[in-house]
């Protein structure tokens, strides 16, 4: 008896995929993705809204959370749109801290590409995440490219993460090329964004901001211009270089961090080479907040 249960036993599958070869089974039609609309939340009376929901809502909710300072928006002075705008991304707050510090002509006709399958998986957070940040769905793999280009076309900058995700361990992960094509493809400039302190104010698992409200600085960076015949893999190495020098120019100062550019010695984005708790202790160091200091005696007006 128990000799014929062994046999059935390994007779039955387990979980294991139907005797039946897939050629043999019948025809279905595939089953086609639904797509959240999002074209309502650019017009103008939806901008109108969403132009008092971050101002009056978002950035006094994000300020009083944060310390946030931010740095390098003359870059933005003599730029006209559309732009594309890239930030390096290492925390929900991310998106929230760019466009609460983005001048408001920026900021009302700038639209952020958010992930498909985590702000788009139910209606809810779609309708939301699409009114308070214009928020348009990108597929992680590929896909959203046309919509991306439809909107600068109409005249929109866009906020994009070329890493695709979150990072892990607050460090930058490999770019994706989908931010140069659009360049390339548009003819606009690329705007590098560095985002100091948000991965330690609020890391990945994280639904809210840690106490203590702590200091996270934004950086605003000079325009990549793509250049005649560059491709999308050089045009995206020139990108994520100067993401690096903003942040080593954040960590450091201006004049250090060019010369560091120039002998091709800016510590990588990519933190150090160490185990992933030791990488982790390193994005958690608090970013010191910028003081204002009194000017240097040399340019101090002298008396008469």
């Amino acid at each position: 008896m128990s000799g014929d249960l062994r046999t059935a036993a390994r007779g039955w599958r387990w979980g294991r995929t139907p005797l039946v070869p897939a050629g043999a089974e019948p025809h279905r039609l595939p089953v086609e993705d639904r797509v959240f609309p999002t074209d309502w939340a650019r017009s103008p009376a939806a901008v109108a809204v969403r132009g008092a929901v971050q101002r009056y809502g978002l950035r006094p909710l994000v300020h009083s959370q944060l310390r946030v300072q931010v740095e390098g928006l003359e870059a933005l002075r003599d730029l006209r749109g559309p732009v594309v705008f890239v930030s390096d991304h290492t925390s929900h707050l991310d998106a929230p801290l760019v466009l609460t510090t983005l001048p408001e002509r920026w900021r009302r006709r700038t639209a952020v590409a958010a992930a498909a399958d985590y702000f788009f998986d139910t209606w809810p957070r779609a309708v939301g995440s699409t009114m308070a940040f214009s928020t348009f769905p990108m597929e992680r793999r590929a896909g959203g490219a046309s919509t991306a280009a439809e909107l600068l076309f109409e005249g929109w900058s866009l906020l994009v993460f070329p890493e695709g995700t979150r990072s892990r361990d607050g460090w930058a992960a490999p770019y994706k090329r989908g931010a140069a094509y659009l360049a390339l493809s548009a003819g606009v400039p690329l705007v590098p964004i560095a985002v100091r302190g948000s991965f330690r104010a609020m890391p990945r698992g994280r639904a809210w901001p840690v106490g203590g409200r702590p200091a996270v600085r934004v950086r605003y960076g000079t325009a990549v211009h793509p250049l005649p015949g560059e491709a999308a893999a050089a045009l995206t190495t020139r990108l994520r270089a100067q993401v690096s020098r903003l942040r080593d120019e954040d960590a450091t100062d201006w004049y250090a961090s060019m010369r560091r550019s120039a002998d091709g010695s800016t510590p990588s984005a990519a933190g150090p080479e160490a185990a992933r708790w030791r990488r982790v202790w390193a994005a958690t160091e608090p970013v010191a907040p910028v003081r204002a200091t009194e000017p240097r005696a040399a340019w101090r007006k002298r008396p008469r």
